[in-house]
């Protein structure tokens, strides 16, 4: 069973892990992190659970009933009752409905926990796969996104009403 947690310290080993053992199939379709965000994990780590414990982002990661992380979901950039979503799922689970059930969990998290009326995210013209999430999870094109939102790819922006979908 998985399922969906909020980030805290302890997750640091697994999501390191999971980051590791999927990193080619990330840079397949978004840009590399670089070994600098390998290198310097921890720290990173410690100021995302910071942004968090301040109320300005809100960090979640799939886990599999033994302990292993299978994605990461983040509401980052909260203002005036809407956020931006960024997700990874780990290469053995795409493409089963695993993103796509987590992003709708996550969008009713989102209103009922954080009080968010808005999402959107931005996927480049090339992450087909994305696209097909964020669709099927109710969000709707509303226009380009500059390359700098995407690592440097053309793009669409994608927002969600999280009210008028049925969200509390």
């Amino acid at each position: 069973m998985l399922e969906l947690k909020r980030l805290h310290a302890g997750h640091a080993p697994a999501v390191l892990a999971f980051e590791l053992a999927n990193r080619a199939y990330f840079a397949a379709s978004v840009s590399d992190r670089g070994d600098e965000f390998y290198e310097q994990f921890a720290d990173r780590h410690s100021a995302l659970l910071a942004e968090q414990e301040a109320g300005i982002c809100a960090f979640y990661v799939l886990v599999a009933e033994d302990g292993s992380v299978l994605g990461r979901f983040n509401l980052y950039d909260f203002e005036d009752g809407t956020a931006v979503l960024g997700y990874r799922v780990a290469q053995h689970v795409a493409s089963r409905g695993v993103a796509t059930a987590t992003v709708l969990e996550l969008c009713g998290l989102a209103a009922a926990r954080h009080g968010l009326r808005t999402l959107r995210a931005a996927t480049s013209r090339d992450n087909v796969a994305s696209q097909k999430v964020l669709t099927k999870a109710g969000f709707v094109p509303v226009g380009p996104a500059d390359p700098a939102d995407i690592g440097g790819k053309p793009g669409t922006w994608y927002q969600r009403d999280l009210y008028s979908s049925g969200m509390p």
